[in-house]
């Protein structure tokens, strides 16, 4: 029998990873703290758990994080599947039932034949075998201290994190709304909440001026960018917001035929449609200032707040001076990390990171080359950015076309280049030898 692999943290990462190692024969004692301890951030005793926002953004090809999703999926991941099988509607995006599908995740895992669940915090890396770590941006005191004693400075990087309150469907003045998509784009999925110029500035004094919840050295410039807290954002100027989570483009009133000064939207959170999350509206406001503040967006004066926002530290390794392009650790290589403590951003981001670290590791014990996804690959991509010893100020990284080699030739449009970029990197995908037993798996 063959020694199983260690993964720790039963979250996105680590269940993509130990799920991937399952599946290619090799087993795994998956190690994860719930339901006995749980950080700041999280609240069910499921894996998998989402604990910002519900969606895991867009579906398209024409997006970067688009593309990733279907490298993904094409090559059999446990996630996608089961985000697939419990999405609700979100427009151009893939949004999920975030307990069902943290169910489903949990089911697949625990039932799995070669996967073993212990229960309890680990708080040292183990001295022998082959670990995966994927402990996410809250990883434990102990196991924090432990990894950074082991590897000095490799976790002296943070930034701040926030999760966006949930409202209750029936509590939405949907006389004061309406359901659309911007530009009409798919199915009317979102309801938006529009604001008057004079409501709109109301709503930006009193969200700049609002009290916050104390968090522990908190500075604005410690917020990574993609999870930005709304009154962070707000205080960066008056029209601020109305070019990002309020922007009003391509929303047009029903009663007016005109776009308003400004809209808030607000996306499914769960199957039933019973509640809705505020899109953009991560907070570290005091949660008696949500209520009052958010509760002068007109659709929501009434509104019954069933979470409020929350925001907490993410901690995250300098990668490139320490893992190499398959997650592992250059000087110890039996040590492998995956998930957002590697400095890549996103639900789908860390998805792909475990899925790159266990695909490495399982052909390793089984005695074959790694596979070297190319830069024109997100999967590439990606891994290449973590592991990319020139960047010398390492910064928690979505997945974008930015990070890709250009195509080479021109393309006239934004979104005709995307698609031409995309098509790349899955006809590469295609090409490879390597995934050929893989792909006739799972498709």
């Amino acid at each position: 029998m063959r020694e199983p692999v260690t993964v720790i943290g039963a979250g996105l990462a680590g269940c993509e990873a130990a799920w991937q190692l399952a599946q290619a024969g090799i087993p795994v004692v998956l190690r994860e703290m719930k339901p006995r301890k749980k950080t700041p951030a999280h609240h069910a005793d499921l894996f998998g758990e989402l604990v910002c926002s519900n969606s895991l953004r867009s579906d398209q090809l024409e997006n970067a994080v688009g593309l990733l999703k279907e490298e993904l999926r094409r090559l059999g991941s446990l996630i996608l599947r089961c985000a697939d099988e419990h999405r609700v509607a979100a427009g151009g995006a893939l949004a999920v039932d975030r307990t069902a599908f943290a169910q489903a995740v949990t089911d697949a895992v625990r039932s799995h034949p070669l996967i073993t669940v212990e229960e309890g915090e680990v708080t040292a890396l183990p001295e022998t075998g082959q670990v995966i770590v994927a402990t996410g941006p809250l990883t434990a005191d102990a196991l924090a201290g432990d990894i950074a004693r082991r590897f000095p400075g490799s976790t002296a990087l943070h930034f701040y994190d926030a999760a966006a309150p949930l409202v209750t469907f029936e509590s939405i003045d949907m006389d004061s709304a309406w359901f659309a998509s911007r530009y009409d784009k798919g199915t009317a999925d979102y309801i938006n909440c529009p604001l008057t110029q004079e409501e709109y500035l109301t709503f930006w004094r009193e969200l700049c001026a609002a009290k916050e919840a104390p968090v522990h050295g908190f500075e604005d410039r410690n917020v990574f960018e993609g999870c930005m807290p709304v009154e962070v954002m707000a205080r960066r100027g008056e029209q601020t917001l109305c070019y990002g989570p309020l922007k009003p483009r391509g929303l047009r009133d029903p009663k007016t035929g005109r776009e308003p000064y400004a809209v808030v939207q607000l996306r499914r959170d769960n199957a039933g449609g019973s509640i809705y999350n505020l899109v953009g509206f991560q907070t570290h406001l005091t949660w008696p200032e949500q209520k009052r503040v958010f509760s002068l967006i007109p659709a929501l004066r009434q509104a019954e707040f069933v979470r409020y926002g929350v925001m907490h530290r993410n901690t995250y390794l300098d990668s490139p001076r320490l893992l190499d392009r398959y997650y592992r650790v250059r000087t110890e290589p039996r040590i492998v990390f995956a998930g957002q403590i590697t400095g890549v951003e996103g639900y789908v981001e860390s998805t792909a990171s475990g899925f790159v670290a266990a695909l490495e590791l399982a052909r390793r014990l089984e005695g074959k080359a790694p596979i070297d996804f190319p830069p024109e690959t997100a999967l590439g991509a990606l891994a290449l950015y973590v592991s990319n010893e020139t960047v010398e100020h390492f910064q928690p990284m979505n997945i974008n076309f930015g990070i890709m080699p250009p195509l080479g030739y021109r393309v006239k449009g934004k979104r005709n280049k995307n698609a031409a970029l995309s098509q790349r990197s899955l006809e590469i995908l295609a090409g490879l030898e390597e995934l050929g037993t893989r792909k006739k798996a799972y498709l």
